[in-house]
């Protein structure tokens, strides 16, 4: 009988893509608090970085949408954190006036 060991199985798939999930996330906060820190503190425009979080975004909810996982509740959640940004952007172009 041949003895193999296992490379790779459910538990290793499951903790790489944990480390990516986190890995994308601390990129996309430390890449909006460079966005945050320029256009505070410097004075510039950062609206090529801006578009890196978006787009970023953008290519997992359609790579999400075309393998049909996306709920109700996913739907429901983005349009509230839309809102919540829009609100929030609104409240910080007022107040730097």
């Amino acid at each position: 009988m041949i003895n193999r060991n296992v490379d790779r199985d459910e538990r290793t798939v499951a903790v790489e893509n944990a480390s990516y999930r986190w890995g994308y996330r601390f990129v996309s906060f430390a890449v909006l608090m460079s966005v945050a820190y320029r256009s505070y503190v410097l004075k510039q425009t950062s609206w090529d970085l801006f578009a890196i979080v978006i787009l970023g975004g953008v290519v997992t909810t359609v790579y999400q949408r075309n393998q049909r996982i996306l709920t109700r509740r996913w739907v429901r959640l983005t349009l509230f954190s839309m809102a919540l940004a829009a609100a929030v952007a609104v409240v910080l172009s007022l107040a730097a006036r």
